[in-house]
């Protein structure tokens, strides 16, 4: 891994990038990933085997392994050699970002700042080899279009431990839960602090966040729900009409829209949005993503006001509930897998731009009857 080298940061801001002639998407596999079984999709048994789940050490291992072979010029660092004012996690464990690409915007992919939501991990890994190793039209128009910064284990601490949270060494041992630090007077953990900096330092064009749901079933079938998409700030909701003149309203429900249609052609894979409490739209500001939407301007490191559209993946299931279900281990990483390939290929070849932004009422969900936000419930009407 490199030492003490600057990555290849861009300070531009979104831009709608020109259209181009589709392309067929090849369909990597994660490194490791078994067999499908038709079965047990997600299991509620309580069989995830833990162990088989990569950790701190299997992460460190694979991105050497992944710099090292890469045809590309993946590029590993710590925080610590980028040059952050934090850059280590509570416990003392270094936070890794890879960049790879040459692209003009930079893009911003997380997993697992949940600890016990770990295909994120996987996933994230599987999509950097390919873009480090594959010459295919589909991966070379990527590096080519965008610096993709990969930050594959958000939470290292709380991966170890097996929950939701990182907790601080203070003295005080409060369980933080990271996707909840990024807003004014917040900022309780050291990991929301490093990252926020690489963040500013970055100026990603868009983000993606990729996390884990409990077992979900589909609203009027019943059937069992693989795969959630999120848009953390609700669409026509309080907050994400006011930013940017509406143009995140769009855009993010675009980019839901083609995962959508393109995920819906794989039988194993059963979509719908994701929501709460059974009917209502999460409209919450301090999660990372609601924050890179909202142009937050933590301890003046952000005085121009960077922010970028930003959405997440939901795959059912998670490790301290035990139920991902070790047979759904190869589907779930593919599903996000999948999810990442079409959309960065459908945001470079400008597909998602010229999708319909109204379909994403057409994505099986409940009938929403408000919002969840930071301090509490605002129904539809407000």
């Amino acid at each position: 891994m490199t030492t003490g080298t600057t990555p290849k940061f861009t300070r531009r801001r979104t831009t709608t990038i020109a259209a181009t002639a589709a392309l067929a998407v090849a369909v990597p596999f994660a490194a490791g990933t078994p067999a499908f079984a038709g079965p047990n999709f997600p299991s509620t048994e309580g069989k995830t085997n833990i162990s088989s789940i990569v950790d701190f050490d299997g992460l460190v291992a694979e991105l050497d392994r992944i710099e090292r072979t890469s045809r590309f010029d993946v590029e590993v660092q710590t925080l610590a050699e980028v040059g952050t004012a934090v850059s280590m996690s509570e416990q003392g464990r270094d936070l890794y970002v890879a960049t790879v690409g040459d692209g003009p915007e930079a893009v911003w992919l997380q997993g697992r700042i949940h600890g016990n939501e770990p295909y994120g991990t996987e996933s994230l890994l599987s999509v950097l080899k390919e873009l480090g190793t594959n010459g295919s039209p589909e991966w070379k128009l990527l590096r080519e279009t965008y610096t993709f910064h990969v930050i594959p284990m958000y939470n290292p601490d709380g991966s170890e431990l097996n929950i939701r949270h990182t907790i601080l060494q203070d003295g005080s041992a409060q369980r933080i839960d990271l996707n909840r630090d990024w807003g004014v007077g917040k900022f309780a953990a050291a990991e929301s602090e490093a990252f926020y900096e690489y963040w500013t330092m970055v100026d990603p064009a868009f983000a993606i966040d990729i996390h884990h749901q409990g077992l979900k079933r589909e609203y009027g079938t019943g059937d069992d729900v693989t795969f959630s998409l999120g848009i953390s700030l609700a669409p026509g909701g309080p907050t994400l009409p006011g930013i940017e003149g509406g143009a995140y309203d769009v855009l993010t429900r675009q980019m839901q829209v083609h995962v959508f249609d393109e995920l819906s052609k794989y039988g194993y894979v059963n979509i719908d949005r994701y929501q709460v409490g059974g009917s209502l739209e999460i409209d919450i500001k301090g999660g990372v993503v609601s924050a890179m939407m909202l142009g937050l301007d933590h301890d003046g490191l952000n005085p121009e006001g960077h922010s970028n559209p930003a959405i997440f993946f939901e795959t059912s299931g998670n490790t301290s509930d035990g139920s991902l279900g070790q047979k759904a281990r190869g589907k779930s990483i593919k599903q996000n897998v999948l999810a990442l390939q079409e959309l960065l290929v459908g945001m470079a070849t400008g597909e998602v731009q010229a999708e319909d932004a109204s379909r994403w009422d057409e994505i099986p969900h409940a009938p929403v009857t408000g919002y969840q936000t930071d301090n509490g419930v605002i129904p539809i009407g407000y």
